[in-house]
Formats: C-alpha cells, sequence, structure tokens
C-alpha cells in the first residue's frame, strides 16, 4: 500500500502559496470594512464610497482567490528517483501478491 503523505498533492510550496492568497483575501476584506457612521441621520459618500474600499480591497480580493487556484493547481516538482522506486515497490508488491 502506498504512504499517502509521500503522495499527497500538497507540498511545502503548495502552502505557501495557499497561506499568501488567503493573506492576500484577508487584506482585501480588512480593506473593504467601515464607512459606517455612529449617527444614523449623518451620510459620508467620501468615507463608504472611497477608492479603497471599492476598488482596492476587491482587486486584492480577486488576486487572492487567483493565489489560492494556483496554489491548488500547481503541480509538484517530479522527482525521478522517487516515481522510479514507487514503481519498482508496486511491481514487487504485484509479484508477492500472486
Amino acid at each position: 500500500m502506498k504512504d499517502p503523505i509521500k503522495h499527497f498533492g500538497f507540498n511545502t510550496q503548495n502552502y505557501k502559496w495557499l497561506f499568501i492568497g488567503l493573506a492576500i483575501n484577508i487584506l482585501g476584506y480588512i480593506l473593504m470594512i467601515g464607512g459606517g457612521t455612529d449617527d444614523p441621520s449623518k451620510f459620508d459618500a467620501n468615507a463608504l464610497f472611497s477608492t479603497t474600499r471599492i476598488k482596492i480591497a476587491p482587486i486584492l480580493i480577486v488576486a487572492g482567490y487567483v493565489v489560492i487556484l494556483y496554489s491548488i493547481m500547481k503541480k509538484s516538482p517530479s522527482n525521478e528517483s522517487g516515481d522510479a522506486m514507487s514503481n519498482e515497490n508496486d511491481v514487487d508488491m504485484r509479484k508477492k501478491s500472486k
């Protein structure tokens, strides 16, 4: 039986990109927070519709999702000797089971 940890799709590079994407997303959502007032009769359009909340934060959120998607889809670098070893082990296991 294959060792599940060695054959799992994520490695440290994937996790690094995943956490970078999550950090970008969190930053985008933090920048989007605010713009409200304590007084309901007062309306401050400059605070509510600022460039940060309307343009920069959504761009960061979409960029964060793109980085997360990249981290999921990124292939691990294949180790030629490791692949050959696992193929030899598979053949040996098949011979033993017969």
